[in-house]
């Protein structure tokens, strides 16, 4: 691979570096010195901004250079402060000549950028080093190492004389390089190793350019990689050159088939520990990602807009993309991918996208904690409906390289779906509401294949799970249940578009408590009050009255009945989640959210709004008759008058 330089190749237009340290540090002499190439000791005590143009620095992007003051007083502190939450990277300044302000940046500078929370790269540097005596006994290395380690945010130090133009060009050079070839992202100074966001973006650019995919990249493909990121090929020499220093220092990098993974990532390293940079950068970038290691948002937006009462699922192709995927990665061919095996499927991605809630635990596994297929593709559609850039942006990290808007599909619009009494989607969406202890969490954990507990905590958050369920004529659907806790539905439903990605929507309560069936039956009227707002909302609902292996509260019962009745809805599905009496609830649930026309409550409202509609079509209907005849009327009154007038 080459080291010759690398031109920056992000998408940053400039960069801006704030200059900040004690009095007398030589802060406005350093600008001034890199501004205009002379040094001048009659200065101002802070200098207006100097903006050097594009082709100052290799990088070709301009730089401007803000002074600040020294001064402690309230105006000037609160002007700094700003100026320093505004920089691209910070130049904390110190003087050579005295110690003092040296100390004075791990004392003071230091922890003030941390307390004004400026995340940002620093560079130290000592200024009026010609006036420094010789017969001082530390080197700069032996003072800034201790400094550096114990903070990370420094990102180089370096010396240098204004009065001199000693290293002036230098100092601003490794500030500008600090922004646009970080070196945070990519090493970790305390380990001395790659990042693990590094290793992963690596991997994928090792695999994508491993055309056979025998682990290693040959002559040719290695080749064929360095035109594509410095456009210039190697000679057999230099590809012989390459492969003898990393066989040297690593002799697994190198096999019969040529550089290893661990070969490249060995490389990559070396460069960054020679302060080389900016190759894997080059590098990194030409495979489209940002300075966080994430694929740039150009790569990843989607191809249409979604509107609220819309959905996005994977198409055909990108599914049979992920069952390739899965059975690779399914080194025993037992159905099921173990956490290591999961984890090196994602090892082209940042971070694994299922570690946290709401993925983490949301499908079914089997006993020993293997994601089976169809728990893996439940994933995927659960992420795909939940956060669809996400969704798009792992299936290129793991290696998909169709087009990307052929792997996602845009559902119809659901009051669409409404009025052509069918929806189209094979992923539905079911918002489960209900009381406190109702026995959500236990019909949830059955949906997954858990077995029942007694034991089962009640879920104080938010929860999603998802699993393929049959309907009727034997197709499969990926239905969504996501459990809505009891203190967040007034929340919830304040929100404007709240229902509109809900599909189906069921009401659980606890068939033996009078209190949970009362609360359950206030969900279920404000859901459905909502619905009134507009027709975009209007949702199908079922009840489901849980726990039916205990004594029944009599009310409910007759109570649940009437309501349904009142309502137009199914009657309460009974279940036992410690009987295992599902009532078939699932498939029911889906046939609710397949027929959206179907199981939508009928409120006062809207049935004093379909009167309204009637009598409105009625009225037209009375209006275009009486039209009619009048028209008829005219028309035989003037075929009248004409046959009067010709006889006369």
């Amino acid at each position: 691979m080459s080291v010759q330089p690398a031109m920056y190749t992000g998408r940053r237009t400039g960069v801006r570096v704030v200059v900040a340290g004690d009095r007398g540090t030589g802060k406005s002499s350093l600008i001034i010195a890199l501004a205009t190439d002379g040094f001048r000791d009659d200065l101002p005590p802070v200098i207006p901004p100097a903006t050097l143009p594009a082709d100052f620095f290799p990088d070709r992007i301009p730089l401007t250079v803000v002074d600040t003051s020294s001064s402690m007083d309230n105006t000037s502190t609160n002007k700094r402060s700003e100026e320093l939450r505004r920089a691209d990277v910070v130049v904390l300044t110190y003087a050579c000549d005295d110690r003092m302000t040296l100390e004075r940046i791990s004392s003071h500078w230091l922890p003030e950028l941390r307390r004004l929370e400026v995340n940002v790269p620093v560079v130290l540097v000592g200024c009026k080093l010609d006036l420094r005596s010789e017969e001082e006994p530390m080197s700069m290395e032996q003072v800034m190492v201790p400094i550096m380690q114990t903070h990370r945010e420094i990102e180089t130090c370096i010396e240098c004389s204004a009065a001199s133009l000693l290293q002036i060009g230098e100092a601003f050079y490794y500030a500008q390089k600090a922004v646009l070839h970080p070196t945070m992202p990519l090493f970790d100074q305390e380990t001395q190793s790659l990042q693990p966001r590094c290793v992963s973006a690596l991997r994928r650019i090792f695999t994508l350019c491993d055309h056979d995919m025998d682990g290693a990249l040959n002559d040719e493909e290695l080749n064929g990689f360095q035109v594509m990121c410095f456009n210039a090929p190697l000679q057999p020499e230099e590809i012989v050159g390459v492969q003898r220093v990393v066989h040297e220092k690593l002799p697994e990098g190198v096999n019969e088939n040529g550089l290893t993974l661990d070969g490249f990532l060995f490389l990559h390293a070396l460069f960054i520990e020679k302060g080389r940079l900016e190759t894997t950068w080059a590098v990194i970038r030409k495979f489209g990602y940002e300075d966080d290691l994430q694929l740039r948002e150009d790569i990843v937006t989607l191809p249409f807009k979604v509107a609220p009462d819309q959905s996005v699922e994977l198409t055909s192709e990108a599914v049979e993309f992920l069952r390739g995927i899965f059975r690779l990665h399914d080194t025993d061919n037992d159905g099921a991918i173990r956490p290591n095996e999961l984890d090196m499927l994602f090892a082209t991605a940042p971070e694994s996208p299922w570690s946290e809630p709401p993925y983490q635990g949301a499908a079914e596994r089997t006993a020993l904690g293997d994601l089976t297929l169809n728990g893996f593709l439940s994933e995927w559609a659960l992420m795909t409906l939940i956060d669809p850039r996400k969704s798009m942006a792992n299936l290129i990290y793991v290696g998909y390289r169709g087009d990307p808007a052929s792997a996602l599909h845009l559902t119809r619009r659901r009051k669409v779906d409404r009025k052509k009494q069918k929806t189209e989607r094979n992923v539905l969406n079911c918002f489960v509401f209900g009381p406190t202890n109702a026995g959500k969490s236990a019909i949830i954990n059955s949906f997954i294949e858990r077995p029942f507990s007694k034991s089962d905590t009640t879920t104080t958050g938010e929860r999603w799970a998802v699993n393929a369920v049959d309907e009727v004529g034997g197709n499969k659907k990926t239905l969504i249940l996501r459990e809505i806790p009891e203190h967040d539905v007034k929340k919830l439903l304040s929100k404007k578009n709240s229902l509109a990605a809900c599909d189906v929507a069921v009401f659980v309560y606890d068939s033996s408590d009078e209190h949970s069936w009362k609360r359950s039956k206030e969900l279920l009227s404000e859901v459905a009050r909502k619905g009134d707002e507009s027709e975009d909302y209007l949702v199908p609902c079922l009840l489901i009255a849980a726990k039916d292996d205990l004594d029944p509260y009599p009310m409910a019962v007759r109570d649940s009945l009437g309501v349904s009745q009142e309502l137009g809805i199914e009657a309460p599905i009974r279940v036992s989640m410690k009987q295992s009496n599902l009532n078939n609830v699932f498939g029911r649930i889906v046939h609710a959210a397949l027929h959206p026309h179907l199981s939508i409550p009928e409120t006062e409202t809207r049935k004093n709004r379909k009167k309204y509609r009637q009598l409105f079509s009625r009225s037209l209907t009375f209006v275009s008759v009486g039209a009619a005849a009048a028209v008829i009327g005219l028309a035989v009154y003037r075929n009248y008058a004409a046959r009067k007038s010709a006889s006369a």
